[in-house]
Parts: structure tokens; C-alpha cells; sequence
């Protein structure tokens, strides 16, 4: 079972983030979160890593990896404050298996949130 936050925003429909561990996040870093409009964290992310090949030396590698592991770790909280600064308010949490049951949950317990849904 995941735990799922939800983020609403007067006029737009809910926005669900996965807790815990990212392997999209690990695997792809500012890709990933580019994906989720986390423009700030992946640009951040992005520069780390950067200056980590130029600037680390043999180590890089192991910085790399570890920065890596920190996106995996980080990523949905990375995503979750980029959704804070563009507006976006902490309403719910919802235990589900999927991400279509979450969005079925929290739809179901406040139909409201149907009226920011794109038509």
C-alpha cells in the first residue's frame, strides 16, 4: 500500500505525489523532475551533479551515486515543494495501491475537487 499527497489549487484539478523512494528520480534525476515541473530542483540537481564530474576528481563517481541515491530519497519532497511554491496547498493523504485508486479515493471523498478537472 502507498501513501499518496494530495495538492489542490482554486481552479485547478488535484495533483497526487507518491511518498518514498523514487527509482525514476534515481535513475534520472533532473529529467525526472523536469517531468514533474520541479524546474528549481532540477536545476539545482542538475548543477550538482555537474560540478561534481568536474570538481570531484576520482571521486565523482561515488558524488554521482550519492547524489543519485539523494534524488531517489528527495524526489517526491523535491516535487511536493515545488508544488508549494507554484500555489499548490497540502489538502490529503490517501493510502492506495495505485495511482488511479488514490485519484478514485480522494475524487470520491470530495467530489468538489471534480469541478478543477479539465473537461
Amino acid at each position: 500500500m502507498k501513501t499518496w499527497t494530495v495538492h489542490t489549487k482554486a481552479g485547478h484539478g488535484p495533483i497526487l505525489q507518491c511518498e518514498g523512494f523514487s527509482f525514476g528520480a534515481l535513475l534520472f534525476g533532473p529529467l525526472w523532475l523536469l517531468g514533474h515541473r520541479a524546474w528549481i530542483a532540477a536545476v539545482l540537481l542538475g548543477c550538482a551533479q555537474g560540478a561534481s564530474v568536474l570538481l570531484a576528481g576520482p571521486f565523482g563517481g561515488a558524488v554521482i551515486a550519492g547524489l543519485a541515491w539523494a534524488g531517489g530519497v528527495f524526489g517526491g519532497d523535491l516535487v511536493r515543494w515545488s508544488l508549494d511554491r507554484r500555489g499548490y496547498v497540502l489538502s490529503d493523504v490517501v493510502a492506495a495501491s495505485s495511482y488511479d485508486l488514490a485519484f478514485g479515493r480522494i475524487l470520491t471523498a470530495r467530489p468538489g475537487l471534480i469541478d478543477g478537472l479539465p473537461a
